[in-house]
């Protein structure tokens, strides 16, 4: 049986209609709304010959026993950011459960190999600033002792959110024993860029998610009255930073799918009539090749310095956060693009510039490809988020080919 694209959007239109107001999606993960719709998920299960379970991390698996143990896994997240758009995540899982439904009429409820649809907990992070939670701890690269205190805007602990979700955090990393039997992993999303549009294609294949330099910048200067102040008198930390700011641009510019961007600035005294004596700024590095990502770095540092001595100022910096590049497994990105081109007249490969689960997973070298459809205007994270019916279409038709032709290779094996 072909998996039915009609199927997958009129759940994604009735999630969204369940879940999201005139702001946009609102699934915000360790939320009442979240929880609503992994209940709504579970619902559509009812009729399907399959046994349904979270693990110690809030990961929401869905297992169609096979011949074999070994398990082929589709995956993505329901979870959103807020004021969010309707496809971002839940795309993945919906197509991963019309898949589902298709081999388990296809081969009358047991297919060759075990399949598998996991819906990852809190893939995006936007409450409590933690990206991809439940995988990590499924694939152990979670951090417990960092992330047990971190807070939302309301001051409630991650912990605390996790224990109303019946999550308890000391024990998440046994979410690692859904790892058993796992042969490979794959991963529909849409591509949250301009690249596709800008190039007429409607899917890509995904050779790897950047790897990621996420740094706190601190420029130290000094505070002065705004008005008795000359200009050339003047530490003004905020000065140094802006030419930071500027200076990233160019950093990435030398290398043609590297992105930096510095994302949050804050100034203290913060007021109008007084020149800034400390400038707290958030620095994001992004590139597949990790000695272009580390050369990037270095050259951010040396910047930093270099403008902070122009400005009079100091400058001190500490890592958030960091993950290698990840590059996918070459023989799933071959099966991917061999899909992609039975339903579309030519494919791409491309890097993913976001972060996604299926990098956790393909750390603990677990064969894993994603598929990417096209971004009308590349935008994403936003209410207005969309993709042509027609590309959607072709998406859900190409992914059931690659995860037919991926099980074929598990049993080949």
């Amino acid at each position: 049986m072909p998996a039915n694209p009609q199927n997958v959007i009129a759940n994604l239109k009735e999630l969204h209609a369940l879940t999201g107001d005139d702001r946009g999606a609102q699934r915000v993960a360790f939320t009442p709304m979240w929880t609503k719709a992994r209940e709504w998920f579970v619902s559509k299960l009812k009729e399907l010959p399959v046994e349904h379970h979270f693990d110690a991390a809030g990961n929401s698996w869905v297992t169609l026993a096979g011949v074999s143990a070994r398990s082929l896994v589709l995956g993505s997240h329901l979870d959103s950011v807020p004021n969010g758009g309707w496809l971002d995540g839940c795309l993945g899982v919906l197509t991963a459960l019309e898949v589902f439904r298709a081999f388990a009429e296809d081969y009358n409820g047991r297919p060759p190999v075990t399949i598998r649809v996991v819906d990852w907990a809190d893939e995006e992070g936007a409450r409590f600033g933690r990206s991809l939670f439940g995988s990590s701890a499924f694939a152990g690269t979670h951090s417990i002792a960092a992330d047990r205190s971190r807070t939302d805007r309301e001051g409630i602990t991650l912990e605390d959110a996790l224990r109303a979700c019946q999550i308890d955090m000391d024990k998440i990393g046994n979410a690692s024993v859904e790892r058993e039997h796992l042969a490979a992993y794959l991963e529909l999303h849409i591509e949250q860029g301009p690249v596709l549009e800008r190039m007429g294609l409607p899917l890509a294949a995904v050779t790897g998610t950047k790897g990621v330099e996420r740094h706190s910048i601190v420029f130290h200067g000094q505070e002065a009255h705004s008005g008795s102040t000359p200009m050339s008198d003047r530490r003004d930390a905020l000065a140094a930073a802006a030419r930071l700011a500027l200076e990233i641009r160019s950093i990435a510019g030398k290398h043609s799918d590297s992105v930096c961007t510095m994302g949050s600035v804050k100034t203290f005294p913060g007021i109008v009539t007084a020149v800034v004596g400390r400038c707290e700024t958030t620095l994001d590095q992004r590139d597949l090749d990790a000695e272009v990502l580390a050369a990037m770095y270095r050259e951010a540092q040396e910047a930093s310095h270099r403008f902070a001595a122009q400005e009079g100022c100091t400058v001190d910096w500490s890592k958030i956060w960091s993950i290698e590049p990840i590059p996918f497994h070459p023989h799933l990105i071959d099966l991917c693009e061999e899909a992609i081109r039975e339903v579309a007249p030519r494919s791409h490969r491309m890097p993913s510039g976001p972060l996604h689960d299926a990098a956790e997973v393909a750390r603990l070298g677990v064969p894993t490809v994603m598929m990417f459809v096209q971004s009308l205007k590349g935008i994403s994270h936003n209410k207005i988020e969309d993709t042509r019916i027609e590309d959607l279409m072709l998406a859900v038709d190409a992914f059931h080919r690659l995860a037919a032709k991926t099980m074929q290779w598990i049993e080949a094996q």
